[in-house]
């Protein structure tokens, strides 16, 4: 029998659980009160769309360990996309960011709820907080009635537990760190925290627990999570000053204007001579940053190859994934899907 994993296909699976799930729960918000609707409105907005690669990746954790397909595995999976959804609000709060995807973030979105109250924008702001919250919950629910006996869910328990910190972590070190001097090590600790864990790392983790993975291929995952997770925010820094704003969804000028403490901006610090210094200082995080600033801080970049050597740290990081995973010598499928999600992790221009 041909195995049913197909990555669209999957993908598919997936979303329906998803839509599905935070639809139902949607409705029970509105149940409470018709007001509520604008809110319920935005918790179905945040799990829209998406490459759903952190539930593959808690999905072949699993499988790896030479578990069957199974529906309740799948919605055990799509769990770590509420959780994605949570944090993206969350992150979308932190930032400011105006737009998520070319569509108003949650905290834009919600000020129309509230335009005719006093303190419009901070009282949407409330709002968003409590849907990413509502979101983080949902996952929580979505885990534990997934259908996987109890036993199989309690060998995961700790790992959301890890999750979250890590997580919040990650936030927190960010937001310490924004309009600090630049540092290669402190970004990349960011980068490991922020997003290399809860993308990558903890999902396989989760998925493996769920099998009953054994020390050695826990330890592989970690060693391929990490590698990989780094990589693909390293690849989410190059598409955020570099790429295309129609396919990436966000502006150009978001990470400049906020100062984030990004490993590309270390990496040129890195290497800057005090003049470069002195001409990056006087446009970081001016909020009145134009194209002008923008390409003017692009010309330095490319001039001093930070851009090159992000994508060779990149390289150097995928290999190390990749040489973790034949290391695990695991069934085909599994050993065939993660190669593959691993290299369309990085090899992304969104």
């Amino acid at each position: 029998m041909p195995d049913p994993y197909e990555p669209a296909a999957f993908k598919e699976r997936i979303d329906e659980v998803v839509r599905g799930f935070v639809a139902q729960e949607a409705e029970q918000l509105v149940a409470v009160d018709a007001d509520l609707g604008p809110v319920a409105d935005q918790v179905e907005v945040a799990v829209a769309g998406g490459k759903r690669l952190r539930a593959a990746f808690c999905y072949w954790g699993w499988r790896a360990v030479g578990q069957p397909d199974s529906d309740a595995m799948v919605r055990a999976a799509a769990s770590m996309e509420l959780v994605h959804a949570a944090a993206v609000v969350h992150d979308d709060l932190i930032d400011d960011s105006p737009l998520r995807h070319g569509r108003p973030t949650a905290h834009v979105a919600l000020r129309s709820a509230v335009r005719r109250r006093p303190r419009a924008a901070t009282a949407a702001r409330s709002l968003a907080m409590l849907v990413g919250d509502l979101l983080m919950a949902m996952a929580g629910q979505l885990f534990a009635a997934s259908g996987l006996p109890a036993g199989y869910l309690a060998r995961a328990r700790p790992l959301w537990a890890a999750l979250a910190r890590e997580l919040i972590a990650g936030e927190c070190l960010e937001i310490l760190r924004t309009g600090a001097t630049p540092d290669t090590s402190a970004s990349l600790q960011v980068i490991r925290y922020k997003t290399a864990k809860y993308t990558v790392e903890q999902p396989l983790l989760i998925g493996g627990a769920l099998a009953g993975a054994g020390e050695r291929l826990r330890e592989g995952y970690t060693c391929y999570g990490l590698a990989l997770g780094e990589a693909f925010q390293l690849r989410d820094d190059l598409l955020g000053l570099f790429g295309d704003p129609d396919r990436t969804g966000k502006a150009n000028l978001d990470d400049l204007v906020a100062h984030r403490p990004t490993a590309l901006l270390a990496e040129t610090w890195r290497v800057a001579s005090d003049t470069d210094r002195k001409h990056l200082r006087a446009l970081l995080g001016r909020r009145d940053l134009d194209t002008d600033g923008l390409e003017a801080v692009r010309e330095v970049m490319r001039r001093l190859k930070a851009p090159d050597r992000i994508e060779e740290m990149i390289t150097v990081r995928v290999r190390e994934a990749l040489g973790a995973l034949d290391a695990l010598d695991l069934p085909a499928p599994a050993a065939a899907a993660l190669t593959a999600l691993a290299h369309s992790a990085v090899a992304r221009r969104h």
